[in-house]
């Protein structure tokens, strides 16, 4: 069974696929998904079977291409949920934290965040501390903001610390229940949480991403067309190009701490908790 890190887990069924594949006659195979997908696929072409990659993932997070299709939707389902918290904190002044996906990269989180009106964005790329998250929700009380809203990717960490993970589980989560909880104790507030989960996953694409995926498919096919195996479609710029399979796995796309995207928020009043 496949791993969310492209690992084949206990048993190696790749020979298996190579044969089967043999056995159906299958010319080609275009690969569809994210960094862990994509490895499997690398992993099978170096064994020869022809292989073209398609990036689809919400996380935004495959370095050779500037944007994955799911991406945009994932944002402007989590942007409109943070929309529609700011009357009911703003009624109740509560603390809200809103918990978004992104075990390794805050790219939702930051462009939801920014988008959404977010007081504190929380960013695996950003170690936070809770003081600093309080001392902002102080700073907005002095002036008569009695509410906050933070958001944060399910893969922030406190610094010096550690991600926070369901128990027994193994898997990311409870981030936004614990945070919610010390920013409680911190600030004498009452703080909730709404965890968004897979609901960012799914529902109708936005137009960008349907696009997107049409642009990507198109020129799959024709790297199939012209027998360029091993590699990965990407939008670079304005183009659709092919990459390398293995440099496009190659690496994580992170949120750069000190990005154009990261200036923006901070001079926006945004804290990112450190």
């Amino acid at each position: 069974m496949r791993q969310s890190d492209g690992t084949w887990g206990q048993t190696d069924p790749s020979d298996e696929i190579m044969a089967r594949f043999g056995a159906l006659g299958i010319d080609a195979l275009i690969a569809i998904g994210g960094d862990g997908s994509l490895k499997i696929a690398h992993r099978l072409f170096l064994k020869g079977l022809r292989v073209v990659g398609v990036p689809k993932t919400i996380d935004n997070d495959l370095g050779a291409t500037d944007m994955t299709f799911g991406f945009q939707t994932a944002v402007d389902v989590a942007t409109e949920a943070i929309g529609r918290l700011h009357s009911t904190a703003e009624a109740h002044q509560r603390v809200m934290v809103v918990q978004v996906m992104g075990r390794h990269t805050g790219w939702i989180a930051l462009e939801s965040g920014l988008a959404g009106g977010a007081d504190v964005i929380l960013i695996p790329e950003i170690p936070y501390s809770v003081e600093r998250i309080a001392a902002k929700i102080a700073e907005r009380e002095r002036a008569r903001r009695r509410f906050s809203i933070v958001v944060v990717a399910e893969g922030a960490l406190p610094a010096g610390g550690a991600p926070s993970y369901v128990e027994g589980t193994g898997r990311y989560g409870g981030i936004g229940d614990l945070l919610a909880l010390e920013l409680e104790r911190t600030t004498g507030k009452e703080a909730r949480c709404l965890t968004l989960g897979h609901i960012q996953r799914g529902g109708s694409p936005v137009p960008y991403d349907r696009n997107l995926a049409l642009r990507f498919g198109a020129a799959a096919v024709h790297a199939v067309e012209l027998g360029n195996f091993g590699c990965m479609v990407g939008l670079q710029g304005k183009s659709v190009r092919s990459v390398p399979l293995g440099d496009a796995i190659n690496a994580i796309k992170r949120v750069p701490a000190d990005g154009e995207v990261v200036r923006t928020a901070r001079r926006l009043g945004v804290s990112f908790g450190d």
